[in-house]
């Protein structure tokens, strides 16, 4: 199975990472390409972007840092997204993304989600350049 990880060291402490990308409600702000909106239905939350609605959601632990994201067309059916905030001796944040090509999925459509999540990512860093995260 093929996959991509992104990663970015991040001028802020891992808490202030951690909780912030932990938050479903801050996705918007930062993954602007996949979830151009998110909706609340129940304790449910789905993403809409330019290839329809997916449920989506976040098992994260505070201890390890890890920030497991989940999205899929259906409850039953959602692929995970692993992610990582790991604290650096220097008080900054490394902060990495995993993603992985899914059976079926087109490698144009995989290499469109890599060049996304880059970008998003660049959203991250500025997000945490100014100190607003």
């Amino acid at each position: 199975m093929r996959n991509a990880t992104v990663t970015t060291v991040l001028e802020a402490p891992q808490e202030q990472v951690f909780d912030y990308l932990a938050d479903p409600e801050h996705l918007p702000e930062w993954a602007t390409e996949f979830a151009r909106e998110l909706r609340r239905e129940g304790d449910d939350y789905k993403v809409v972007n330019g290839l329809g609605e997916f449920f989506f959601s976040i098992e994260a632990d505070r201890g390890t840092g890890v920030i497991d994201m989940f999205a899929g067309p259906t409850k039953e059916a959602m692929a995970v997204f692993p992610t990582r905030a790991v604290a650096l001796p220097d008080g900054r944040t490394a902060y990495t993304f995993t993603m992985f090509q899914g059976p079926g999925m087109p490698a144009e459509l995989f290499e469109a989600q890599y060049a996304s999540l880059q970008r998003e990512f660049a959203n991250i860093e500025r997000v945490f350049a100014t100190g607003t995260g």
